[in-house]
């Protein structure tokens, strides 16, 4: 099993910054694809970011592309999300997940989740 802590959220102004961490233990952390998910009330998890497992590859959502990041680093067993240019509509709850074949909402494992609020 890969055990995931996400931490790095809070409440932002709009057009701020924020840098989420996600934290693994557990099996080898390399042999794991990383993806960020979040969800706002009422709304499905959305897929926002994913990371290969050596994180030479990553791929975003288009709500997020060019303000988003994701970066892993496997010696540490983390991966970072940097978030900038912050909009009210990133409020959300945000995810780490990991799987050894493909990142999905409905597999995989989980973090328990951060809160990011931005305010207008």
């Amino acid at each position: 099993q890969v055990q995931l802590v996400e931490s790095g959220g809070g409440l932002v102004q709009a057009g701020g910054s924020l840098t989420l961490s996600c934290a693994a233990s557990g099996r080898t952390f390399s042999n794991y694809l990383i993806g960020w998910f979040r969800q706002a009330p009422g709304k499905e998890r959305e897929l926002i970011a994913t990371i290969s497992w050596s994180g030479t590859s990553t791929a975003y959502a288009d709500s997020v592309k060019g303000r988003f990041t994701i970066s892993r680093d496997n010696a540490k067993n983390m991966v970072l999300l940097h978030m900038n240019s912050l909009k009210p509509e990133d409020t959300a709850v945000y995810y780490c997940a990991a799987d050894r074949v493909v990142v999905t909402a409905n597999r995989g494992y989980w973090g328990q989740g951060t809160q990011v609020t931005v305010s207008s």
